[in-house]
């Protein structure tokens, strides 16, 4: 029933670039201001979140901005990691994230510019575990 987790060979090196910034805008390293968040998404960018609720590039940065550079993290684990290229210089990265009591199954749509890796689209669903 489930799917390969498999990432081709030639591509192990783009997951480990966009491993590194998931989850997306929770990590520091990359920004934690409206203008880094602007950067690292696409104009059209949107993401539909674990409520199944769809959200546009601006609601998602005036929600980024009321947290006033706060990321916080409580225990957050991410594993089974995937990228695909989808098109040129366009990847699917799809992954598992545990935050204390809730498992989500993240897709990230990325696309490398020329001024480096962008957010085109992303998506949480809430998973359940069956262990």
């Amino acid at each position: 029933m489930e799917p390969s987790l498999d990432t081709a060979p030639a591509l192990l090196n783009v997951l480990e670039e966009l491993r590194r910034r998931e989850p997306i805008f929770h990590r520091p390293e990359f920004g934690t201001r409206r203008e880094d968040f602007e950067r690292m998404t696409t104009e059209d960018f949107w993401e539909t979140g674990a409520s199944g609720q769809r959200y546009s590039r601006n609601y998602v940065l005036g929600v980024l901005d009321a947290r006033h550079g706060h990321i916080g993290e409580d225990f957050w684990q991410t594993r089974d990691f995937r990228c695909q290229e989808i098109a040129p210089d366009n990847y699917l990265l799809t992954y598992t994230l545990v935050q204390s009591n809730r498992t989500t199954r993240r897709a990230t749509l990325w696309r490398r510019t020329a001024d480096g890796w962008k957010v085109v689209y992303h998506q949480g669903t809430v998973a359940v575990e069956s262990r």
